[in-house]
């Protein structure tokens, strides 16, 4: 039978300003630890530590992702995949910041994920 999620939870951040992480899915929200899907929101100016991610869809604003052979630009209406082991960095430098959908498998816990000076 479908289970209704009411709405998400949401989660602390890390980063060097305020971002919103919603979890709609995943071991907080959905006690799933096969997949999360979270909502982001980073202001202007924000960048996070370098981390391991998978899928991100950008729905507003851009999002800059730098990767050890340069950077991309993502802008909204696209989206992102890394794949297992790679190493990205996420910011939101325009005006605006960015909202955007995460997905990480397994599921995002901050006690398994890797992020810069781990």
């Amino acid at each position: 039978m479908p289970k209704l999620i009411a709405g998400p939870t949401r989660i602390a951040a890390q980063g060097d300003r305020p971002k919103i992480i919603e979890e709609f899915f995943g071991c907080v929200n959905s006690a799933d630890d096969s997949v999360s899907i979270a909502r982001m929101k980073s202001p202007e100016g924000w960048v996070e530590p370098g981390q391991r991610p998978e899928f991100t869809v950008v729905l507003e604003g851009s999002l800059t992702v730098k990767h050890e052979r340069g950077e991309l630009e993502v802008a909204a209406g696209q989206g992102v995949v890394s794949y297992p082991g790679e190493w990205v960095q996420y910011s939101s430098p325009a005006p605006g910041g960015a909202e955007y959908v995460a997905v990480c498998l397994p599921a995002f816990s901050p006690d398994t994920v890797h992020t810069d000076g781990e």
